[in-house]
């Protein structure tokens, strides 16, 4: 069963044990789906999902909110270890930025 308005991330990537291409949904981390072409593999994942859905929602179970459309406050805490903490903001600090800066930098890259 499609689902209507569907939101979910889905990705197709080629396996090479299995010398097909695989379906995922990110939402839905243990539903894959294998096929000879990548539109099969995206046809079958959503598929699969619908059908997963139709049963959560039968049985009053919570179903996976989509990625896409969650909102982000834009912060989250990293740990590092200290020398890579001193690291970066001696760096930051040479750069004539804030370590905040310096960070969301190279984790955008």
């Amino acid at each position: 069963m499609l689902l209507t308005n569907d939101r979910y991330a889905y990705r197709v990537q080629w396996v090479e044990e299995d010398e097909e291409y695989v379906g995922l949904c990110a939402e839905f981390p243990s539903l894959s789906w294998l096929a000879a072409t990548p539109e099969d593999a995206l046809s079958g994942i959503r598929e699969v999902v619908g059908d997963v859905v139709a049963d959560m929602q039968a049985n009053g179970e919570d179903v996976p909110v989509p990625l896409s459309t969650k909102q982000y406050s834009g912060k989250f805490m990293v740990r590092v270890p200290p020398q890579v903490h001193r690291s970066l903001a001696l760096a930051a600090a040479e750069a004539g930025v804030s370590l905040n800066r310096l960070a969301s930098a190279k984790l955008s890259r």
